[in-house]
């Protein structure tokens, strides 16, 4: 998955939050390579489930219930992951648009024309400038909005999909096109979107940073409505992530957060809005960060009453006395 916290995280908390990253879109995120987890539940039992085998169909997939449960259900002690080998090939597609609409349309016609990079990442003209700021204007392609696209695999199909997708951007009249076919070349292309979140920072606004996903067929519409949503509202909304799987970091920039309260209120009414459109569109309010305390508040309307009430039961079932990571989401 290739989380963006790679320098920080741990195998653990990635586990905990089921955690993305920007190769999620072609790799799946870390569900998919937990085989095995040794669990203290919180009686003190040590629950054994999976294993070292690549296919378990030994009763319900406990495994699955584990992962992303937020600490609430247990405590893992031991994790069995699978790993895939090095793709001994990479390209990655650097483009600049004028608008976000032109390069969210990008996106979907990559897709449209069948494509399946390994990462499909957007910036909007806000994270853009931020970072221009941060790191210099030399740093930072031109444009208002940004598109990164990674291929990977063997070097004969690598090399083809490049010239395809290249052409197929070029279609769609980009400001600039940079192209990286070495690692190291890569690497300082991607070297930008790391710091998306250290640069919005550095601007001395507070960065509310939201985790939503649509479908993919609903990105234009997202980022129309997020540039609406900051005309309306007053504040800055910074766009990027992950355009490729619909998980987009909306972050609401706002100025006197914590010294405010009355700025607080805004943000929440903002936050109101956001999460209800997201939802109209069948998309969730959270696709990486869980709900946790963060967005307890929108619990009530994230889903189904049924399976909200059915998480309520296994909380019981598992933590009678609520003694792992208490007062979170369902409490």
């Amino acid at each position: 998955p290739d989380p963006a916290s790679f320098e920080h995280c741990t195998i653990g908390g990635n586990v905990a939050t089921n955690a993305g990253g920007p190769r999620c879109l072609k790799y799946g995120v870390t569900r998919n390579y937990v085989t095995g987890l040794e669990v203290v539940l919180a009686n003190g039992d040590l629950l054994r489930t999976g294993g070292r085998v690549h296919k378990n169909k030994t009763g319900f997939d406990l495994i699955g219930l584990f992962v992303g449960s937020e600490g609430m259900l247990g405590v893992a002690t031991e994790i069995t992951v699978k790993l895939l080998p090095l793709p001994p090939a990479r390209a990655t597609l650097s483009a600049s648009f004028d608008t976000m609409s032109e390069a969210a349309a990008t996106v979907q016609q990559i897709f449209a024309a069948g494509f399946l990079p390994s990462s499909l990442e957007i910036a909007d003209k806000f994270t853009l400038e931020a970072a221009r700021q941060d790191s210099g204007a030399a740093n930072v392609p031109s444009g208002n909005a940004h598109l990164l696209v990674d291929l990977d695999g063997q070097e004969e199909t690598v090399g083809v999909e490049m010239r395809k997708v290249r052409d197929l951007i070029q279609s769609r009249k980009p400001s600039a096109l940079e192209i990286a076919t070495n690692e190291s070349d890569c690497e300082r292309l991607w070297a930008l979107r790391r710091e998306f979140s250290n640069s919005l920072r550095a601007t001395g606004l507070t960065k509310l940073n939201e985790d939503v996903v649509v479908p993919r067929s609903r990105l234009v519409d997202l980022i129309a409505f997020a540039e609406a949503l900051s005309e309306r509202s007053g504040f800055p909304i910074a766009c990027f992530g992950h355009a490729g799987d619909g998980n987009i970091h909306v972050n609401i920039m706002a100025d006197r957060y914590n010294r405010d309260a009355s700025v607080r209120e805004k943000v929440q009414v903002a936050l109101d809005e956001l999460f209800a459109q997201v939802r109209r569109w069948d998309g969730v309010i959270t696709g990486e960060h869980g709900i946790g305390l963060a967005k307890k508040r929108w619990w009530p309307q994230a889903g189904d009453e049924i399976a909200r009430g059915l998480h309520q039961t296994l909380k019981r079932a598992l933590d009678r006395n609520n003694i792992l990571n208490p007062g979170k989401f369902l409490d």
